[in-house]
């Protein structure tokens, strides 16, 4: 790219809205990749992750956040500091609603404390048949915020016009990444990132919130993986009768994985880590 950003248009946009309105999904659908996990899962986010679009002379920094939530432990917490902390400074703030459901407190909340030239994205659309959908807005629009979008994040529809409208906002300004680059989450982020993903998609409602997973050791193509729990029986779960659920695990994120690399799952109980500020911290929480 030039150096000269006279032309170009660049900005910060924050996602946010309550667990399992399909913030994720929607990120991933923007920025046209993957660029973080996605599970049925509440509180699957739990940093804030960027997903960057360029194109047309513009950049969008898309700011994914945890759901805002009434937390009952230390980590819920800090889940909401992250995502309030993200829609502090951005070019533009996304209040993303699920359209297959009726508002609720924590909608009310998150719609109540966004500003009035938000977008409100009413995901899901592929749910509700649109007699529900017509319904769905007008109700939303008594918050009187700038723009609504209905989309599918999962069937792409109404994405490419949210994402023209999003680019549109975007104010004079010089790219911040490079234009080949889809996120900012590293290499050994995104492998433990792809590790808790299988594991919430195979433990299921068992014990979503009690597993954290980090990238402990590298070493040329050995990567150690370590999986933490807050019970020993947490342990026995994720383990799967015969290690079956580690395995399935393993070789799933391995062939996602450039040929070569060699994956090893341990998995260790740190009691009440949800609890505990030394663990939040260690796992950038």
């Amino acid at each position: 790219m030039s150096e000269d950003w006279e032309d170009f248009t660049s900005g910060f946009v924050a996602v946010l809205g309550r667990p399992n309105v399909g913030k994720s999904a929607l990120v991933n659908a923007l920025v046209g990749t993957k660029v973080t996990i996605v599970s049925d899962k509440p509180n699957t986010t739990r940093t804030q992750v960027r997903g960057i679009i360029t194109q047309d002379a513009c950049q969008v920094v898309l700011v994914d956040t945890p759901g805002i939530h009434r937390p009952r432990t230390p980590l819920g917490a800090r889940l909401n500091e992250t995502a309030n902390e993200a829609a502090s400074d951005v070019d533009l703030v996304l209040v993303v609603v699920d359209a297959s459901a009726p508002t609720g407190p924590g909608d009310r909340r998150v719609l109540e404390s966004a500003p009035p030239e938000c977008f409100v994205v009413v995901n899901k659309i592929d749910l509700v048949p649109p007699g529900e959908l017509l319904k769905r807005l007008q109700e939303l629009s008594a918050w009187n915020k700038a723009a609504y979008f209905p989309v599918s994040a999962r069937t792409g529809k109404g994405v490419e016009e949210l994402r023209r409208e999003i680019m549109a906002k975007m104010p004079s300004g010089p790219p911040y990444y490079p234009a080949a680059m889809h996120g900012d989450t590293t290499e050994t982020e995104w492998i433990a990132e792809l590790v808790r993903e299988e594991l919430l998609a195979i433990v299921r409602d068992e014990l979503p919130h009690s597993i954290a997973t980090a990238v402990t050791e590298v070493e040329g193509r050995y990567v150690r993986c370590e999986i933490f729990v807050e019970r020993d029986s947490q342990k026995a779960i994720v383990l799967g009768r015969h290690g079956e659920n580690l395995k399935r695990v393993g070789t799933i994120v391995r062939n996602s994985l450039p040929k070569g690399y060699y994956l090893d799952l341990v998995v260790k109980v740190a009691k009440d880590w949800q609890s505990q500020a030394r663990y939040l911290d260690q796992f950038g929480i």
